[in-house]
């Protein structure tokens, strides 16, 4: 796959250097409640000062923000995530705009082993994913190297695909299928829920099918080989093998 030549997005949000941020639960705060009355200490200096702990606990999340550098083989494949991003930026608004519809990027969150989502929180091993209540993309960018020696799916188109399959949800809640889908859901029929989840998996595979041939008309993109590692990719990702 050609895409050297293809123009970076700036919606990709680099989480990779932090951690999922631990949390006092409901039972840890009302022992320390009941401890600062016993004692005659603020309640409140003590949370402070156990929020510190935890934050700074082995295991737990940094709250720097500095900037992350990878090995010079992860930094490409940052560079590349931001050229397919950008890729089906110029893509989607062409396709949808003559349907009335204006298409919002979402951004795209690079971490490392686990993140906290508006959908909740979520391990790499569950596989890239999108959350429709804050409309991210969210990939760990060591599942490419999965998808290459676990799933037999290696190379740009693959790993292309998988971005584009999630984008393909985006356009899915930008279409308001997420809303309908939601709604089968809350319905109570688990296997009509589970076949309408199969189908909107499929669509978006048919999404990403539909950003590659675009984008490949617009500029020449696609090497032989790219359409089968495609097909591989899918089969990969699909939610019966994660």
């Amino acid at each position: 796959m050609d895409w050297e030549s293809e123009r970076r997005s700036e919606n990709v949000e680099d989480r990779r250097g932090l951690g999922r941020p631990v949390a006092i639960g409901g039972g840890a705060t009302l022992i320390v409640v009941l401890l600062g009355l016993l004692f005659g200490v603020d309640p409140s200096q003590l949370l402070q000062l156990l929020s510190q702990q935890d934050t700074t606990a082995p295991g737990a999340s940094s709250p720097s923000t500095a900037p992350v550098k990878g090995s010079p083989a992860e930094e490409r494949q940052k560079d590349f995530v931001s050229a397919v991003l950008g890729s089906t930026e110029d893509t989607w608004p062409t396709i949808l705009a003559p349907r009335g519809v204006r298409y919002v990027p979402p951004k795209l969150v690079l971490f490392r082993g686990g993140v906290e989502s508006a959908c909740g929180f979520a391990e790499a091993a569950s596989g890239p994913f999108y959350c429709p209540l804050d409309q991210r993309v969210f990939l760990d960018l060591a599942f490419f190297d999965e998808l290459a020696r676990r799933f037999g799916a290696p190379g740009d188109f693959a790993q292309a695909y998988v971005v584009a399959h999630e984008i393909g949800h985006h356009v899915q809640k930008q279409l308001g299928i997420f809303d309908k889908t939601d709604a089968v859901r809350r319905g109570g029929d688990r296997a009509l829920a589970n076949r309408i989840s199969v189908l909107q998996e499929l669509q978006a595979d048919c999404f990403a099918g539909v950003w590659a041939n675009q984008a490949n008309k617009r500029r020449p993109m696609l090497e032989p080989g790219d359409v089968e590692a495609g097909l591989r990719a899918a089969a990969a990702v699909g939610d019966d093998t994660l």
